[in-house]
């Protein structure tokens, strides 16, 4: 091993410890190995940063635009509201239909676009079959996953390996290249969900749940008790306050310190401070109740004017500029003129202090705002707003353009036409001539932290190529599977790369693992194509953590799932993928 190809492997194990452990944003730590590498000497500065103008991130920036023109039009909202018209009566047609629409939807825009704008169908059909929304939402996040690998579109990853392979003399994917094992993914998927997946899933309590997802569960509410207030003079234990409302767990504060005494023994006084637990329907009673003011109330709402609040439900995004910091870092109050008035954490009611606890993506905050600022906090990606106030406007007399610029998109693609570079950005630009979507929502439409993350792996694989890593990486592991076949040796990569997508980033481990595969196809003597597809669709099957994809983290909280809800679901589907991909992918592209 040389010195070169020792700090190389240096900086994937630094990376991948790094992506794992999500102590720093993932685009970060990618541009944070692009400068090391380049600073190492190991690439130059120019190779370095030709990720930013690699195919592959330009294609995944363009995919993100055509997504939003689809949106901007209404054309997912319009199936998905046909959809809950059609299902709303029976469970099981509600969700074959929803798992049919996701997929299908999900096989040519981004799959996360896809989940987000569901959410809102399934927690009406949710409310009215009076089923618990945590056996809707994992079915519709894998859903999005199984179509997703489909095309050469479906997902960023396909686009990734696609120019990966290119980069190294192999011929593109085609369009449906994807699609044959893609449809057995899709198809199994399903049926595993229907048959037994659902099951598996935790069962919600109907009313009780549905009451919890919309809000209507438990939250933690701050207040203040003004001096007319009725329970000002009287104990905790007796106080109108409590027996006037279902408000539980209360803990006083008063002069910023909490009162240890028991119930019985608190007097309350003007201006104590109560941190209280309870549902939203307590907690709009609360709202109208003389003398009681709540503090982040009175704080975001001076400026009202009398103009009509409402109160929303918001998930933090995947790669939201929130995850991982608090709403007093991300100074939350003055760029949004608004105060989260409860907070709930991977399903539990936090007590630290709202403004200062850490924040994870999937989270859900509770906010009251001015109806009229719907459509912004809407636009903002940082948020998915998940609470039934209103649709937002579309340009549905755009739809048909919309429509039309996709399908000239994969057709010509398809047809082999023009490549996919090309007819994506094409796409991108009659989007905009075609009004689907203004150019200001086109550029706010691209996930800039994906395009900076696969600009910065892009170099790393750039160095794994240059200075032989990738081919000892390679070498190492035809000795040790080399003998028992090119079968068990893609195997082992498709094992490989399920467990490392679940670590970190999918298109991360693509990245890394790409370049290794096609160097272990060189060594063992066979196409490096079934090698490049185990990787493709192995990067895309996170199916057994809440973390490993976006879609699984965005439906965590909502579901009010646990971690081992998606052990028990994912793992037997995992398992079930990788038999058929040792089986299947070199039946389809043989060595």
């Amino acid at each position: 091993m040389t010195v070169e190809i020792a700090t190389v492997l240096a900086f994937v194990v630094g990376a991948v410890i790094l992506f794992a452990t999500e102590k720093l944003p993932v685009d970060l730590v990618s541009i944070m190995v692009m400068a090391g590498l380049i600073l190492s000497g190991t690439i130059t500065a120019e190779e370095g940063i030709s990720g930013f103008s690699h195919p592959a991130t330009v294609t995944v920036g363009a995919m993100f635009v055509l997504s939003a023109g689809l949106y901007r039009t209404g054309a997912v909202n319009f199936v998905g509201v046909k959809l809950a018209q059609v299902g709303k009566k029976s469970f099981w047609r509600s969700l074959i239909l929803l798992m049919a629409t996701a997929g299908g939807f999900s096989a040519f825009i981004n799959d996360t676009a896809v989940v987000a704008i569901l959410l809102p169908v399934v927690l009406g059909l949710s409310e009215e079959l009076k089923i618990g929304p945590g056996k809707f939402l994992i079915p519709l996040s894998f859903s999005a996953l199984f179509g997703g690998v489909c095309t050469l579109i479906g997902t960023s990853t396909n686009i990734l390996v696609s120019s990966i392979a290119v980069k190294y003399g192999q011929p593109p994917f085609g369009m449906f290249e994807f699609t044959p094992f893609g449809l057995v993914i899709l198809v199994v998927g399903t049926l595993y969900m229907l048959l037994v997946g659902v099951r598996l899933l935790p069962a919600g309590g109907g009313d009780e749940d549905l009451r919890k997802l919309f809000g209507i569960g438990d939250y933690l509410v701050e207040i203040v008790l003004d001096p007319e207030a009725k329970s000002v003079g009287t104990l905790l234990a007796e106080s109108p306050l409590l027996k006037d409302t279902q408000i539980r767990n209360v803990e006083v504060f008063r002069n910023d310190r909490r009162l240890d005494e028991p119930p019985e023994r608190i007097e309350l006084q003007p201006g104590d401070h109560l941190k209280v637990r309870c549902d939203l329907e307590t907690f709009r009673k609360l709202r109208e109740r003389p003398g009681i003011t709540l503090r982040q109330e009175r704080q975001a709402g001076e400026a009202s004017g009398g103009e009509e609040k409402v109160l929303v439900e918001a998930v933090i995004a995947p790669d939201s500029t929130l995850d991982g910091r608090s709403l007093k870092q991300a100074r939350f109050r003055s760029r949004y003129g608004l105060t989260a008035l409860a907070v709930r954490h991977r399903g539990l009611v936090m007590r630290e202090h709202l403004e200062e606890m850490q924040l994870r993506a999937g989270d859900v905050l509770l906010f009251e705002m001015e109806r009229h600022h719907l459509d912004q906090l809407r636009e903002d990606k940082t948020f998915v707003l998940v609470s039934e106030v209103e649709y937002p406007t579309f340009r549905k007399r755009r739809m048909i353009f919309a429509v039309a610029i996709i399908s000239f998109v994969v057709g010509s693609a398809a047809l082999g036409l023009m490549p996919i570079l090309v007819s994506a950005v094409i796409g991108c630009i009659l989007m905009v001539l075609s009004r689907c979507l203004t150019l200001e929502e086109a550029y706010d439409a691209i996930q800039w932290r994906v395009i900076f993350l696969l600009a910065g792996v892009l170099a790393l694989g750039k160095a794994l190529e240059q200075s032989g890593a990738a081919h000892f990486l390679a070498s190492t592991l035809v000795t040790a599977v080399g003998d028992l076949g090119p079968r068990v040796a893609l195997s082992a990569f498709y094992l490989l790369t399920f467990i490392l997508t679940e670590l970190m980033s999918n298109n991360a481990t693509a990245a890394l693992l790409a370049p290794i595969a096609i160097a272990t196809a060189s060594s063992l003597g066979v196409d490096a194509r079934p090698f490049l597809m185990a990787v493709a669709y192995a990067a895309s099957a996170s199916f057994m953590t809440p973390v490993g994809y976006q879609t699984n983290t965005l439906i965590y909280s909502l579901g009010h799932y646990r971690y081992a809800d998606f052990l028990r679901v994912g793992t037997p589907l995992n398992l079930i993928f990788w038999l058929l991909a040792t089986l299947l992918i070199p039946w389809f592209w043989p060595f």
